[in-house]
């Protein structure tokens, strides 16, 4: 099985490779941009399973190239700019990265006359807000977006839909609601806290914490048990259909931040900072995976208190490590 993974080294890229180098015999090809890592040495006289290629998803004709070279069996598109505050920030870059980044992908697919069973990343922010009466939500519910991220999210999402439609490609389409867990950027909230606290124990910086709006609950899932689901959706999910992929429980950023003091070795202030806020911040929302604990058997298995755990232990870890600069 050649499986193509866009996105392969980003923050859910690394952990779906790590899976899959660990439960499957798989060969993997990776795109990164701007640059690769350098190609992994064979295991015991091995060739090995991975490789990477530099590519720009916006370039079509080396979309074509790299599809054409590599002929994936499936594909997992998760290369796209995440980043909500990015997103306000330049609207237009992140609605040209993914939704054209996505468009030669399939362009690619269709031209070179190849049916790879494909995945979409869409995301649970295509829902916008909701009352507490629409909650958990399902897959049916109307689609909302409320900030240029999850209107691009939308679009790739309806867009995977168009090409099982009128292509007839093996597309399956998610919407896993936030993902945390190791290895996740500090721009996002959850390494934000963590890393921070990291520094305040090292004695790095104050022992201030810097927050933004701690009011918001959302549905929180480790990202090590969401590349579990997607590759239980490769196997199992069907064509055509779209999967939540959610905890069913919403926990506000504020009883993120609480768990980390608890955990902090030392005393911390909290001071809110203006700048950390969005233009745009819903409530409160979680999904229901009914549906795809019905067709895979998936189920969350990795505690929330575990997750945080296991964040602060990696910041932790990377704050001790020297400066390579020094």
């Amino acid at each position: 099985m050649r499986i193509l993974i866009t996105g392969a080294t980003g923050f859910v890229g690394a952990h779906l490779r790590r899976y899959l180098l660990t439960f499957t015999d798989w060969q993997i090809a990776g795109t990164v941009y701007p640059q690769p890592p350098e190609s992994p040495e064979s295991e015991a006289g091995k060739a090995p399973r991975e490789r990477f290629y530099a590519l720009d998803l916006r370039d079509r004709a080396a979309t074509d190239r790299l599809i054409s070279e590599v002929e994936p069996d499936c594909i997992v598109h998760l290369a796209a700019q995440s980043h909500i505050p990015t997103a306000y920030a330049n609207p237009w870059e992140t609605l040209e990265n993914n939704i054209l980044g996505q468009l030669n992908l399939l362009e690619s697919c269709v031209a070179l006359g190849l049916r790879p069973r494909i995945l979409i990343i869409g995301s649970g922010e295509e829902y916008g807000r909701a009352s507490a009466r629409e909650l958990p939500l399902t897959e049916d519910h109307p689609l909302r977006p409320e900030n240029p991220y999850s209107v691009s999210k939308v679009t790739q999402d309806v867009m995977g839909y168009q090409y099982y439609i009128s292509h007839g490609l093996p597309i399956v389409r998610t919407r896993p609601f936030n993902h945390i867990g190791p290895g996740q950027s500090s721009r996002f909230v959850l390494a934000a806290f963590a890393s921070q606290v990291a520094e305040i124990e090292a004695g790095k910086r104050e022992p201030v914490l810097y927050v933004g709006n701690l009011t918001p609950a959302r549905d929180f899932t480790d990202v090590r048990d969401v590349v579990r689901a997607y590759r239980l959706i490769l196997d199992q999910g069907r064509d055509g259909e779209v999967y939540n992929i959610a905890s069913g429980e919403a926990h506000t950023v504020q009883s993120l931040m609480d768990t980390l003091l608890k955990m902090a070795t030392t005393a911390i202030e909290v001071r809110t900072d203006p700048e950390r806020y969005r233009p745009s911040d819903i409530p409160v929302i979680y999904g229901s995976a009914k549906k795809l604990a019905q067709d895979t058997g998936w189920q969350p298995e990795i505690p929330l208190t575990q997750t945080i755990a296991d964040v602060l232990a990696e910041w932790r870890q990377r704050v001790l490590q020297p400066d390579p600069q020094n």
